[in-house]
């Protein structure tokens, strides 16, 4: 796991790369342990790499990495989980190895299969190959969207430059931190950019998962899609296919434990973590960790005692309080430089720093059940909602977004018209591709990515591995949500397997917006994100929301009533909170 960055222009412009050290040192906090740096100036290519130690933690894994002829040279973020069945084929093809890293099986597999190594590897990446014989760069992103991956292009032939997070582009020369105006709608409307390729900066653009991007001679073109989500396959009985989720997670769970130091797991005592903990528990020992909030409701602390006494693992709790967790604000939205307003991000990051204490340096984590597998309420509603579709999805428009209308509400219909489109028709197949294709992506995922790694921590989500995701994309719905039970798959594997204790089976869905019950709630952070918000220099008054926030939170009003747009405020005061505090950290004075 590692920090990337790099630049690439024509090869007759004159450049030193001078800023590449500044660009590497701003992600230092993604690869502490080891740095390196490749300057191809014949070829107009450079990279800097940050490394986070984890499998083979010696010289051979350094980066950036090149074959013995330097034809290749790969510059990588992530884990590839399957490497050692692939170090065996390609050993049977005639590669040798220099490393027991993952980072050589990834090079080696470029230099046999090209491209074709895509639809090979199974892993977490977002990694940049320079082809030296073809003059070209290639850039590539995991089909679920678990390593991020950033690039611009600098203004006056300045070429190409890619990072792992956006504020790398902050240490260069030419670039100018600006508000893309129609991100910043989709995020004060859902709380994240949800365009494929649009980010809160102008100018600044995502690869979008799944894709990858060729660059020559410092000018990117358009991303080509290597990985699509198969179709729903019907089922004559469900036996097999619970059979088969079982065998594929038990494997992918032991590969995702591999590492050379060691390994934990955040336990919710939710039905996913809880699964993930006791498969590990059967391949190795593991050390669990559960969280619980003063001044809340939500308290896991219990069902995680429960789950982690049923695997045997190595427990540890830990118990905040709002309070504690608003001296962490600042650096937990330095973290969340592409804006997104999971506050997931503030409450992780003290699970994260805790396994940091225990000396853990990767953990796993339980996204992307949930989106995959049919978990959350809105599914059990697409399934039992009635009535024209614009009126559905309209209802489903107000559950993301805490409003009636607005110009987001025909964004989100039509994209969800070309997911209905995709899956005949059957709202809760098209609304698993939103939540797996735009919100898991951009908002989910990002928060597991940025929030572990802002600590130097790696986070692996086994159900985002790419062969959990095309069995779960092919189950029919009535193995999503069936007679109000949510994601059935994965309770009848439960249930047939006798995983887990029928007090985690049965538990109902817990919701985590802690931050934005507190605001509500408790007096300390009100009296805070009051002060934020209605700030006279803030955001509330350039996008017209101050009447809105006032009586929200002068008057406790919680929305408007019909027929004006907002109807929760809580949502939109949440977001502003955000952007203010983003604002300063990445905007300074300029919010144009």
């Amino acid at each position: 796991m590692c920090g990337i960055c790099g630049w690439c222009v024509a090869p007759s412009e004159s450049r030193d790369f001078g800023s590449l050290t500044a660009l590497a040192h701003s992600l230092a906090h993604r690869g502490p342990d080891d740095s390196g740096e490749c300057v191809d100036a014949g070829q107009g290519v450079a990279f800097a790499h940050n490394r986070l130690e984890i499998i083979d933690p010696t010289p051979g894994g350094h980066q950036p990495m090149a074959t013995e002829d330097g034809s290749l040279v790969l510059n990588y973020n992530g884990e590839i989980y399957n490497f050692r069945p692939l170090r065996r084929q390609l050993e049977a093809l005639g590669h040798s190895f220099r490393s027991a890293s993952d980072t050589e099986v990834l090079l080696r597999a470029w230099s046999q299969w090209g491209l074709g190594a895509l639809d090979r590897i199974r892993g977490m990446f977002a990694f940049a190959i320079q082809e030296r014989a073809h003059r070209r760069l290639v850039l590539a992103r995991d089909p679920m969207g678990m390593k991020p991956l950033y690039w611009t292009s600098l203004p006056g032939g300045g070429g190409f430059v890619f990072a792992s997070e956006v504020k790398a582009f902050l240490r260069l020369d030419g670039f100018r931190p600006r508000v893309n105006e129609h991100a910043l709608r989709q995020y004060m409307t859902f709380g994240y950019t949800w365009d494929e390729q649009q980010t809160i900066f102008e100018g600044v653009y995502k690869l979008p998962p799944g894709h990858f991007m060729v660059v020559e001679e410092g000018m990117p073109r358009a991303p080509v899609r290597y990985f699509t989500p198969p179709p729903v396959t019907p089922v004559a009985s469900e036996e097999p296919r619970i059979a088969e989720l079982y065998e594929v997670l038990r494997e992918v769970v032991a590969e995702h434990l591999i590492a050379d130091v060691p390994v934990g797991l955040l336990l919710s005592g939710g039905l996913d973590s809880s699964l993930i903990a006791v498969l590990a528990e059967r391949s190795q020992r593991i050390t669990t960790l559960t969280l619980g909030f003063r001044d809340s409701a939500v308290d896991e602390r219990e069902y995680g005692r429960i789950v982690a006494r049923h695997a045997g693992s190595d427990h540890h709790e830990l118990f905040v309080s709002a309070d504690e967790l608003f001296e962490d604000v600042g650096e937990a939205v330095w973290a969340i430089d592409d804006l997104f307003g999971d506050w997931g991000v503030v409450t992780t990051r003290a699970l994260y720093r805790k396994a940091k204490e225990l000396g853990l340096k990767v953990v796993l984590v339980g996204e992307g059940a949930d989106e995959l597998f049919g978990g959350y309420p809105q599914f059990e509603r697409a399934r039992s909602s009635r009535g024209p579709i614009d009126l559905r999805l309209f209802d489903l428009f107000r559950h993301y977004s805490g409003r009636r209308y607005g110009r987001g509400l025909g964004e989100f219909r039509s994209r969800m018209r070309s997911y209905l489109d995709q899956s005949g028709g059957d709202l809760v197949q098209a609304l698993r591709l939103f939540e797996t294709q735009d919100q898991l992506p951009n908002n989910y995922v990002m928060k597991v990515d940025k929030a572990s790694m802002s600590l130097s921590i790696e986070a692996r989500a086994p159900f985002l591995d790419r062969r959990i995701a095309e069995l779960a994309y092919r189950l029919p719905t009535d193995l999503l949500v069936r007679d109000g039970e949510n994601k059935v798959a994965l309770r009848r594997m439960a249930e047939r397997f006798d995983l887990l204790p029928r007090e985690i089976l049965d538990r109902p869905k817990h919701g985590a917006a802690i931050a934005a019950s507190w605001m509500d709630s408790l007096p300390s952070f009100r009296e805070m994100a009051r002060a934020e918000v209605l700030r006279p220099d803030g955001w509330a008054d350039r996008l017209g929301l101050r009447a809105a926030m006032t009586a929200y939170f002068d008057e406790n009003r919680t929305g408007y009533r019909f027929p004006r747009a907002i109807s929760i405020f809580r949502n939109t005061a949440w977001r502003l909170l955000l952007l203010n505090l983003w604002s300063r950290r990445y905007l300074g004075e300029d919010r144009t």
